[in-house]
């Protein structure tokens, strides 16, 4: 199927959903879990890769980038790098400040 524009759609099944779905469920699942153990130190890193993972699945199924075009891709890669660059920035402020001091 094609537009007048010529761009072609994919047709994604609705298998590839429920897949989805049950991914993100158990990663929901992984979630609670692991806010019940205490890791120390390791708890808000494998609270952020489990956030990250299913906001990967969502970004690239339910947002079709999967299927897009490179400038799309490009789109959201920058967008992504801007994120990362904010957040380093902000934590180099944050550990350079001279806590307790004053």
């Amino acid at each position: 199927m094609s537009e007048q524009n010529g761009h072609a759609h994919t047709i994604v099944g609705p298998g590839v959903y429920v897949a989805i779905l049950f991914a993100l469920l158990a990663g929901t699942v992984l979630t609670v879990w692991a806010s019940f153990v205490d890791l120390g130190f390791w708890n808000p890193i494998i609270a952020l890769a489990i956030a990250t993972t299913k906001a990967t699945l969502v970004l690239l199924y339910f947002m079709h980038v999967k299927y897009s075009t490179k400038l799309t891709k490009l789109a959201i890669a920058g967008g992504v790098f801007l994120f990362l660059t904010l957040v380093s920035m902000t934590l180099a402020d944050y550990i350079s400040r001279a806590w307790g001091s004053w």
